[in-house]
């Protein structure tokens, strides 16, 4: 890659995370054993992951909060990770998004979100062309079908987001987009949209199954990964990177194949940023013109760490850590 820089769009979250003994019953009450806040969201916890590889690529913040406290903790997060916020603009006319998150170790966690300036986010809030204009090479969009206005669809089947993507391509950057697994009834045509201005997608299998219709038989079933990825190239994705908790599929012409490391089980604090974080292996190895092989082992060890962090971010280390 030519130009340099990474350039993370979309959501900005914070999570306020508590850590339950037990999911409770109907006005029953659990104690929260521990509490943390940090950023979260695609946008926020890939860049905040790729501030955590302290490899000195330059990383810009965009998207849009509130003038509110979760506002104020977004930016000092970027301050303190060194990441340019100069394209993260403010509204007072909504709150900032923010999730309750409640995590029982060793079981599931629950979300529960209040939207706010995510779904406020509209294409004016991205110039994508003065991002391009100060040499940055990846853009990056996240999460599509997290993103209210950006993801409406509009009569002639495009969306706010697949705009920004395509003009991003237009303007010479490598694009990536991420899914959410959301179970909404646009979620097929919001990602359709999308595919054509798409050079790298990354997703879940279960993104995947909502986004083509097509069966996936659980996190190990590499054929039905395989026939969904190829309908997202049908669809106009460039590569497609579809990773499950058992393995990885990296589709350029041909299909990449990797199975992550296990961990041990006593090691996992919460698995909220799992996925962000191997989205940030990833996209560095992207960056970086890694071959996928390459890129998909740093990314599975980077969700690996991942999972030893309260945080969506909080327990990835240096790259060199994870390499």
């Amino acid at each position: 890659m030519t130009a340099k820089g990474i350039a993370c769009a979309g959501n900005w979250i914070v999570d306020i995370v508590h850590t339950i003994d037990k999911w409770p019953q109907k006005s029953d009450l659990v104690h929260i054993r521990h509490e943390v806040s940090g950023v979260g969201g695609g946008a926020a916890n890939v860049i905040m992951d790729l501030a955590a590889f302290q490899t000195g690529i330059p990383l810009y913040a965009v998207g849009l909060l509130g003038e509110d406290l979760h506002a104020q903790h977004c930016r000092k997060a970027c301050a303190a990770a060194g990441v340019d916020a100069r394209w993260l603009a403010s509204t007072p006319d909504h709150l900032t998004a923010h999730t309750l998150v409640m995590n029982v170790p060793g079981d599931s966690r629950t979300f529960f979100y209040n939207p706010g300036t995510n779904d406020a986010l509209a294409e004016a809030d991205i110039p994508v062309e003065d991002i391009a204009a100060a040499g940055i090479g990846l853009f990056y969009l996240g999460y599509l079908n997290l993103m209210g206005r950006l993801d409406a669809v509009d009569a002639d089947g495009s969306t706010g987001a697949a705009r920004l993507l395509a003009r991003a391509k237009a303007a010479g950057m490598i694009t990536v987009a991420d899914l959410v697994s959301a179970d909404t009834p646009s979620f097929a045509a919001t990602v359709a949209a999308a595919l054509p201005h798409i050079d790298f997608l990354l997703l879940n299998e279960i993104e995947a199954q909502r986004a083509t219709g097509l069966p996936i038989l659980g996190p190990d079933d590499r054929d039905g990964m395989l026939a969904a990825a190829h309908a997202l190239q049908a669809g106009g994705a460039g590569s497609v990177i579809l990773h499950s908790g058992a393995v990885a599929l990296w589709l350029d012409q041909d299909a990449h194949w990797a199975v992550p490391a296990p961990v041990d089980p006593a090691r996992i604090i919460s698995p909220v940023g799992a996925g962000d974080a191997f989205c940030a292996g990833a996209i560095f190895g992207l960056h970086q013109g890694w071959p996928p092989a390459r890129a998909l082992a740093l990314a599975h060890r980077a969700a690996a760490a991942s999972l030893q962090g309260a945080t969506a971010t909080d327990g990835i280390p240096p790259v060199s850590a994870l390499t």
